[in-house]
């Protein structure tokens, strides 16, 4: 193809059909799907290495003698190799190729994903002005309250100090909370500058190693070879503690593995409702081996105050959607008992002109 960039930017994968229906093209993201090489798969019947689950025979035909585009969704499409993947299915006559076809595969568990990414950052942003004002107003009577208590306990027996200091413990956990709630709305623009992933990765385990998860086995998984990203490095640095954090607290008390894992991933990209986009080929992953997050909650676990502990605030993860969001990036999970992946997707940082 003549513009070989912008074929193998498409986030989705994407094939040419020759009029015998054989691949004569497929993009990188196409390569990811099928699991093979282009050199592997060009020349092969496309329902050869793709099952899908409708006439597809019958599509390919209608597409060429109408000479227009058809739209299938909610199909099931198997590789062979992985479980079958629901998608959306473009076909289209190609232009200037004579029987030619465009089929461009959507996998609808990407294309869910991309359109809450953009609610994520703004359903953070919607509950930073109510959380600014409750905490505000909860933490002036609040710290009436601890004070009558402990004006309170120095009149009274040891027995009825329990009661009063349960009421100043109870206070100040409260306050604790709202100062968390607060984050949402001091926390500064992101200050971006070029910086190395790994470079933060690395303080951000050292800090676990000794301490949240001084019990845990952390492993690295590296491509030494990722370019720079450009972040504002305080407040990724804030993200990797965090999600961290959460994974050694899923851990039982004999401890549990983290697995840090980066990748470049250049098919992928955050398109926003203007039209716009960035690609966010710079990947990091954090893996733990703990019980997995309630399949009910896992759509909704960047959301504010909607936590899978026991004690949790629900605010650790919702700012971390934020933060993210803030740095044009993406954040999602993957999790099974015994596996839960939170991955985060970065920009490389642009090229300075000489």
């Amino acid at each position: 193809m003549e513009n070989d960039n912008l074929w193998n930017s498409l986030p989705v994968p994407g094939l040419i059909l020759d009029p015998s229906d054989n691949i004569s093209e497929i993009n990188s993201a196409g390569e990811q799907f099928l699991n093979a090489s282009s050199k592997s798969l060009i020349g092969k019947a496309v329902l050869d290495q793709l099952a899908i689950n409708t006439n597809m025979e019958g599509a390919f035909a209608r597409v060429r003698r109408d000479q227009g585009p058809m739209f299938i969704n909610s199909v099931d499409v198997g590789t062979g190799f992985s479980p079958p993947v629901e998608c959306n299915i473009q076909i289209a006559p190609l232009s200037g190729a004579e029987g030619h076809i465009l089929m461009l595969m959507e996998p609808r568990k990407l294309a869910d994903r991309m359109g809450k990414a953009h609610g994520v950052k703004t359903a953070a942003r919607s509950a930073i002005g109510m959380a600014e004002m409750l905490a505000h107003e909860i933490k002036n009577p609040l710290a009436g309250i601890t004070g009558a208590a402990q004006l309170l306990s120095m009149g009274l027996s040891q027995e009825d100090m329990e009661l009063t200091d349960l009421i100043v413990a109870e206070s100040r956990r409260i306050v604790a909370l709202l100062e968390q709630v607060e984050q949402f709305g001091n926390l500064r623009p992101p200050e971006k500058r070029e910086v190395n992933v790994h470079d933060l990765l690395d303080r951000a385990q050292k800090s676990a190693e000794v301490g949240f998860a001084a019990k845990m086995k952390i492993i690295e998984d590296y491509d030494p070879s990722l370019p720079p990203t450009y972040v504002d490095p305080d407040q990724l640095m804030q993200v990797f503690l965090n999600l961290l954090k959460n994974a050694a607290q899923v851990a039982d008390d004999t401890g549990g593995q983290i697995r840090i894992r980066t990748f470049y991933d250049h098919s992928l990209r955050l398109r926003r409702s203007d039209g716009s986009g960035n690609r966010l080929p710079l990947q990091v992953e954090i893996i733990d081996n703990g019980p997995g997050i309630p399949p009910e909650m896992v759509e909704q676990i960047f959301e504010p105050f909607v936590s899978g502990r026991e004690n949790g605030t629900g605010l650790g993860l919702a700012l971390v959607s934020k933060i993210i969001s803030d740095h044009d990036g993406w954040i999602s999970v993957d999790s099974v008992p015994g596996k839960t992946v939170f991955r985060i997707s970065l920009p490389v940082a642009p090229k300075v002109k000489e």
